[in-house]
């Protein structure tokens, strides 16, 4: 895992500055920079991990792998495990843009091209995330279950959704506002894997759905910033009129991300209210509730001007062709199938992740 994170900053950090400027080479620097700094400390966490099995028998190669980790888990060493947890936690949650360690994001996303965003915060973000939920079980299973570790994951989450509510609603940039969007969420998925129970499904529902909402709305945001020829948001005035299948892209992907029914994100939103409530962490479900509603409240707010405003007069106008329907329409069906009807073989397989790090079956 370790290595494959580390692959990909090395690979990715290039494309943010594809349009060479001040702002891009300041953006992939601190992007390099940080999430460099992070792997390293994930590296820290899992020597911490391998060196937590010197005394179960394990040995050589062993030691690195989660599946002997997690056989051997009630004979490792629980203060070199949690130690090395920390490390994970703070350094994979620098690659997966937690806060407070998501200072890169918000840069990085509105200096890259909009299709480099999107694998950004449809991928990237998760798969740094999953490296963390892949030892969870590991440290809960060896600290005999004791929560030590989901408490630091709802921690984190709900730092994540609190801080992106902040900066949510004073962004005019477009594609700052839906970097710290991704905060948002990345933090709903730890603090539903953190809860445990439904709200680990819930947090692998809102995984997949997020994947595909965040990436329609950062290529509909890319188009339609190039026919404005601006990301200011306060310029960006009736995309609907001036075009029709990208306006109806970013609002309907922003309408997703904000929870509105019936797409999936609010069934998971709700699935991990829930949770919380059921698991009795109320002041958690509060914070979360008061999170998500100032998030949503900020993003409507820039959102109907955007589709429904008067357009600039110099705002271009953007014919209509097939293809443009065909990109926008396929992730919306996708999305509102998710809400209305999953695939039996999709429930199983999320069922079975959220098993894998301590959801109910």
């Amino acid at each position: 895992m370790w290595v494959g994170i580390e692959a990909t900053t090395l690979l990715t950090a290039f494309l943010i500055c594809v349009r060479t400027t001040p702002g891009s080479l300041e953006a992939m620097w601190k992007y390099l920079l940080m999430c460099s700094v992070g792997v390293a400390l994930a590296f820290t966490g899992t020597l911490l991990f391998a060196a937590s099995a010197n005394k179960t028998g394990l040995t050589g190669t062993e030691q690195l792998l989660w599946s002997c980790l997690a056989a051997s888990a009630t004979g490792l060493d629980t203060s070199l495990l949690k130690a090395g947890f920390i490390f994970m936690v703070i350094g994979y949650g620098t690659k997966a843009g937690l806060a407070p360690m998501h200072n890169w994001l918000p840069d990085a996303h509105s200096q890259a091209p909009s299709p480099v965003s999107a694998i950004f915060s449809g991928f990237l973000l998760n798969a740094a995330l999953y490296c963390i939920l892949r030892c969870l079980p590991i440290v809960e299973t060896a600290t005999g279950g004791e929560g030590w570790a989901r408490e630091i994951l709802v921690a984190a989450g709900l730092i994540s959704i609190l801080t992106a509510a902040v900066f949510v609603v004073v962004q005019n940039n477009l594609k700052r506002m839906l970097a710290y969007s991704s905060l948002e969420h990345i933090g709903i998925i730890a603090l539903g894997a953190g809860i445990g129970g439904a709200g680990a499904f819930a947090a692998m529902y809102h995984l997949v759905s997020h994947s595909i909402a965040k990436s329609m709305a950062f290529l509909s945001a890319g188009r339609l910033i190039d026919i404005y020829g601006t990301n200011d948001m306060r310029r960006i005035r009736g995309s609907l009129r001036c075009s029709p299948v990208w306006g109806a892209g970013l609002l309907t992907s922003l309408l997703v991300l904000v929870g509105t029914a019936p797409f999936a994100i609010f069934f998971t939103e709700f699935m991990t209210l829930r949770a919380a409530f059921d698991a009795g962490a109320y002041a958690v479900g509060a914070a979360f509730l008061a999170g998500v509603t100032i998030v949503f409240i900020g993003v409507l707010r820039k959102a109907i001007p955007m589709a429904w405003g008067t357009p600039d007069r110099t705002a271009a106008t953007s014919g209509t062709n097939v293809t443009e329907v065909i990109l926008v329409a396929l992730p919306l069906l996708c999305l509102l199938m998710l809400g209305l009807w999953m695939p039996p073989f999709l429930r199983q397989a999320l069922h079975s992740a959220a098993a894998v790090i301590g959801g109910a079956r």
